[in-house]
């Protein structure tokens, strides 16, 4: 029976974390490795004895960043440790996940290396989602159909919940597993700081190089935004583009143009989702957008 660490990036949120935990107590196959790592200015450290089913340990990390931490995670996993898992704080595993997802790996081929939970609870997307299923969109690599695509453009498509198992060339990390020879080679990107939009994209891409994607249907999972550690809209808005920008020169193999093209199209669907949906909140983060597009066109890309 193989062996998994779970590592836990958090950030002064030690209700979401202590849910998070809950699930795991709960699971019919509990991890074997817990590392929480973190960056909290409120240190979480008395959490493990309130949770002593799970072996916990607890890693202090500064400063704060989900790739950084991750990484600190890795390092820190067990010699005998054969699986390493990401869960975000926010996250719950439902009943019998972990379960479901150890029986996974028992029968899972060599050339897969990455699996993750299917997401439950997806959001809600804006009236004007429809903009990206247009033939145009598709033709100019902007978009697609398929679950789980890297397009030209550096944009990737979404993962709603699965009906059954599917491979996919990127899923988020919030809830997933890997083989933990693949951290030999592959380490997240620490470029991507603080909030680290996109890393996980950036990960999987480079990943799927090499290994197969999956998402594992049954093995299932909640997701609970917090609102505490996240940035203000103005901020994520201009991190969108930053961070898609950097993506996408990383790998000449996506199209820069295509990318900025896709932007433009991303800030309309917010500032029409925030007109007609009333959603205010999106008027900041199409400011953060447009402030960065102008920046990445006179600043030196990095």
């Amino acid at each position: 029976m193989k062996k998994i660490a779970f590592v836990i990036p958090t950030k002064d949120r030690r209700s979401d974390l202590r849910r998070l935990l809950a699930s795991l107590v709960l699971q019919n196959r509990r991890p074997d490795q817990v590392l929480i790592v973190d960056s909290g200015k409120s240190s979480c450290r008395g959490i493990e004895q309130e949770f002593a089913a799970l072996p916990i340990k607890i890693l202090s990390f500064s400063p704060p960043s989900a790739a950084g931490q991750r990484n600190a995670g890795i390092g820190a996993a067990h010699p005998d440790i054969e699986l390493i898992g990401f869960l975000d704080d926010d996250v719950v595993l439902a009943g019998r996940a972990l379960g479901v997802m150890m029986d996974f790996w028992e029968e899972a081929s060599e050339e897969i290396g990455g699996a993750a939970f299917n997401l439950v609870n997806g959001p809600p997307q804006p009236s004007l989602a429809w903009l990206k299923h247009l033939p145009v969109s598709q033709r100019l690599g902007f978009y697609g159909k398929k679950s789980g695509m890297i397009l030209p453009s550096g944009f990737q498509t979404i993962i709603q919940h699965l009906a059954r198992d599917e491979y996919v060339q990127w899923f988020s990390t919030s809830a997933s597993v890997w083989r933990r020879s693949l951290f030999d080679e592959f380490r997240f990107d620490e470029w991507f700081e603080g909030y680290s939009y996109l890393e996980d994209l950036d990960f999987c891409y480079r990943v799927g190089k090499v290994r197969k994607l999956m998402i594992a249907a049954k093995a299932e999972y909640h997701h609970f935004p917090a609102p505490a550690g996240r940035p203000s809209s103005f901020f994520f808005g201009v991190r969108e583009v930053k961070n898609r920008l950097y993506f996408v020169r990383k790998h000449s193999e996506f199209s820069v143009a295509k990318c900025y093209l896709a932007l433009l199209m991303r800030i309309l669907i917010s500032l029409v989702s925030a007109i007609q949906e009333k959603r205010i909140g999106y008027i900041p983060r199409v400011g953060g957008n447009v402030v960065a597009l102008f920046q990445s066109v006179y600043e030196r890309p990095s």
